[in-house]
């Protein structure tokens, strides 16, 4: 009895009854197609499929639609069929979760079988077993990070890795605070940014800088291990305004003590989606508003709008930024968020990436940064 798919019969089994049938033989079906009779003979005996201008003739021939000889070929093709590596399941599973092929380009990850994938997942996100995973199915932790998205938190424990091997002194509130004219100095060239690194870490705040992964849309970062604050960025939008906005965003936590009991993700900054869940809207509003007032102090941008509007020149914002000792494109920055004018002053915002970089802990952009296991 055919009542297993492995015992599925080839359609030339249907045929061969079909013949018997209509008293017919393989010569006659073959005159009937216009084939040879070896040509019949070799998809009765399963040695030929049959193809979709071969259903359609057959299907005329018996006079059933031809989907019934197309049918039957593909439950038969499928019967044959070697069972999949029993890995694919596994890792189409982590795939459809988190972006593994990209971690394993970007050297997070080991391109491994199904079984090693598992275990390094579960070491990168510190769990015991792939369950555990945030947005997993049954992650027992899927709550802590509901409203991240997986590549979120796979670029948040990438900055956690890393943050790790950073040694640095006790972290003190009063050297941040001390240090916070000293960046201030650093605003009007793009290349003092380089030294943002080494001052963060006198101050015993861990700073990392990681490429985001395609479409996480990530700033930034703030959380601790232990008593020492961590403040990881992207840059991922490449622009003077955009760098020292968020950063400044990001000390202000630490200023506060956010991000102690769980981290704080910060995605989509410049488009207002900083908070990332309504419990920590009061923390983004205070940490925005430090931001804005450290880059152009509210009351003079509100000044300059009202003495300059609707109109903007280059030679305006060069005098205003020269005024405030800070370079053109941060007010510029400022100066098209606050009028939601994203078209306006745009070769003024410089890039500072290759700078701030150059003294960072980092991982992107052909880097991979080497971390303990």
């Amino acid at each position: 009895m055919l009542d297993r798919l492995t015992d599925v019969p080839p359609p030339g089994y249907f045929i061969r009854e079909e013949l018997e049938a209509r008293e017919w033989t393989q010569r006659d079906l073959a005159y009937v197609l216009g084939i040879t009779e070896q040509a019949v003979n070799m998809i009765i005996s399963g040695k030929r499929g049959i193809s979709a201008d071969m259903a359609r003739a057959l299907g005329d021939a018996f006079d059933v639609p031809p989907e019934f000889f197309a049918n039957l070929q593909k439950a038969y093709d499928l019967s044959q069929a070697r069972d999949p590596d029993p890995s694919v399941a596994r890792k189409a599973k982590l795939q459809s979760k988190y972006p593994v092929r990209e971690m394993i380009k970007r050297g997070w990850l080991v391109d491994a079988n199904a079984a090693l994938l598992e275990t390094q997942m579960s070491m990168f996100f510190e769990v015991s077993n792939t369950e555990e995973i945030p947005h997993f199915a049954h992650a027992a932790k899927k709550t802590h990070y509901t409203h991240a998205t997986p590549a979120q938190v796979a670029w948040l424990f990438r900055v956690r890795q890393i943050a790790k091997e950073i040694p640095v002194p006790n972290y003190s509130e009063k050297t941040l605070r001390g240090s916070l004219p000293q960046f201030h100095q650093f605003m009007i060239d793009p290349e003092e940014t380089r030294y943002v690194p080494n001052i963060l870490s006198e101050c015993g705040v861990r700073f990392v800088v990681v490429e985001a992964l395609p479409g996480s849309k990530i700033d930034g970062v703030c959380f601790w291990l232990g008593k020492s604050p961590v403040i990881g960025m992207s840059i991922q939008r490449d622009r003077i305004d955009n760098f020292w906005f968020v950063l400044r965003h990001e000390i202000e936590h630490i200023l506060h003590k956010h991000g102690k009991d769980s981290e704080i993700i910060d995605a989509d900054i410049e488009g207002d989606q900083t908070g990332l869940s309504s419990a920590r809207a009061e923390e983004e509003r205070v940490a925005n508003l430090a931001a804005s007032e450290f880059c152009v102090p509210v009351s003079q941008m509100d000044d300059f709008i009202k003495r300059k509007s609707p109109f903007f020149s280059e030679r305006d914002v060069v005098g205003f930024a020269r005024r405030l000792q800070i370079h053109p494109g941060i007010v510029a920055g400022q100066l098209r968020k606050r009028l939601d004018r994203w078209d306006l002053f745009s070769r003024m915002l410089v890039k500072v990436r290759h700078n701030v970089t150059s003294g960072a802990m980092v991982d992107g952009w052909g880097h991979n940064f080497p971390v303990s296991v």
